[in-house]
């Protein structure tokens, strides 16, 4: 079943649905584990629900199953995961004589398995269909061998036994699937770390490669953050209409990649920020990731708490940017940023309730705080909060040390309106139906967006 029938692992799974309902019980799962791997999967089938229907499945599989079912074939799911679990995906798939699974403290894995197959059929007797080091014995007995999505080292072994049928390949993760795993285009956001260097008016003294290696070090943390958040999120990205062909929801990135490579992402952002940066950006780093955990764990099912918290979250970009170049964040710097993405995080929030009320929803989203008819409310404090951004601009162009940065300081006033422009029309396609469920990442597509934006940074340098 796991890596075969199902493009996941069912221990896994269990294990980071477990994690994501008990965080403070995580502890439970290494007292299970040291009474025998049987008790751990006994005690996880017990603890957590998963629904079959969300699960990724192997088409190559499911067809292979279906043609030899129409031969009338008998076919029998045996797995290493618990009988519960495995009942449930038989039942959901239908088409299954029989069942062998872990249960009562047996561990049907490795020779284990290859023996209760011997035993029900004879050596020789049966096909086998598996992708592991552990089906190597069972693929030994069997008559024929279906290797399915094996590394080559196991491919080439299985060979060895002489027995192979056939070999089912899924496409590889590539390069682009990778980078959709890593969210590399919110790392746009990461830009924000340049804004106190732009502000400031040192762009040319030095400080650019720090800033530089700050950005590199950022995106290196978020993407641990977005890997740990899409796997504590697979049941809930699984039945969103976009998020589910997400790699690790979708299974075009085993879930074993995710949980290894999150951990040597922070390593490497942390190392490195406490060898070549100022202390203090490592000290943003670490208030960064348990904010950003949180919000994956608690804060964004919490009304009202998970917009704020996002809000902050791209506001401490900003403060990472000016402990990276050892540089003060303005008051009016802190009061922009927190207006402006609160509001950009309530269109977020818009979007994906107005997508739930043209479905007919009517009932809270799921993981989240809001209910449909919260939608005027929502735009209401969404568009207050990006026309205080204009505001907090705008009074920004009356204060002493404007006069000493800007040499044409009115100009901001274009600035001002652009700006206006953009909030605007930002909630004018929100409320169309218009817009992507991350305003960020429809900006970057937008081209009165980034026209907007280039404007923007014009009005800026002119004011200079």
């Amino acid at each position: 079943m796991d890596g075969t029938l199902l493009r996941s692992d069912m221990l896994l799974e269990s294990v980071l649905v477990f994690v994501r309902a008990h965080p403070l019980r995580c502890y439970r799962l290494l007292g299970w584990l040291a009474r025998g791997k049987a008790v751990l999967k006994e005690k996880l089938a017990a603890a957590v629900k998963i629904d079959p229907g969300q699960l990724p499945y192997n088409t190559n599989v499911l067809n292979l199953l279906a043609s030899e079912r129409q031969k009338g074939r008998h076919i029998a799911l045996a797995t290493a995961s618990h009988r519960r679990l495995a009942e449930q995906v038989a039942e959901h798939l239908g088409g299954f004589d029989e069942i062998f699974a872990t249960e009562n403290g047996h561990n049907l894995s490795a020779t284990a398995k290859r023996n209760a197959l011997v035993e029900r059929y004879g050596e020789r007797a049966f096909d086998y269909i598996g992708n592991a080091r552990d089906d190597l014995p069972v693929w030994l007995a069997a008559n024929r061998a279906y290797v399915v999505d094996a590394s080559p080292r196991i491919e080439r072994l299985a060979r060895a036994q002489g027995n192979v049928e056939q070999v089912l390949r899924s496409p590889t993760p590539g390069l682009r699937v990778w980078l959709k795993a890593l969210r590399a285009h919110q790392w746009l956001k990461n830009l924000l770390l340049f804004t106190p260097l732009l502000a400031s008016h040192n762009l040319m003294n030095g400080m650019l490669w720090q800033a530089t290696l700050a950005f590199v070090l950022f995106c290196l943390c978020a993407s641990s953050v977005y890997l740990t958040n899409d796997l504590l999120d697979l049941p809930d990205d699984r039945r969103h209409a976009t998020k589910r062909f997400r790699p690790l929801a979708a299974g075009t990135l085993p879930l074993w990649y995710g949980v290894a490579i999150s951990p040597v992402l922070q390593c490497v952002a942390f190392g490195v920020a406490l060898t070549c940066l100022p202390w203090k950006f490592a000290a943003v780093l670490a208030i960064y990731y348990p904010i950003t955990l949180g919000y994956s764990f608690v804060f964004k099912r919490m009304m009202v708490i998970d917009v704020i918290v996002l809000a902050g979250l791209y506001t401490l970009r900003i403060f990472a940017g000016a402990m990276a170049c050892e540089l003060s964040v303005s008051f009016w710097m802190l009061a922009f940023s927190i207006f402006l993405f609160l509001s950009l995080a309530f269109v977020k929030r818009y979007v994906e309730l107005s997508a739930m009320k043209r479905c007919g929803h009517t009932e809270k989203t799921h993981g989240r705080g809001y209910y449909p008819s919260d939608l005027k409310m929502i735009s209401a404090l969404g568009a207050a909060s990006g026309y205080q951004a204009v505001t907090v601009l705008a009074l920004y162009l009356h204060d002493p040390a404007t006069l000493v940065l800007y040499r044409h300081p009115l100009w901001i006033w274009g600035a001002c309106v652009l700006l206006l422009f953009w909030i605007t029309r930002i909630w004018m396609l929100a409320h169309r139906g218009e817009m992507h469920d991350d305003p960020v990442v429809f900006a970057i597509r937008d081209r009165a967006s980034l026209i907007t934006g280039i404007l923007f940074g014009a009005v800026l340098w002119i004011a200079t």
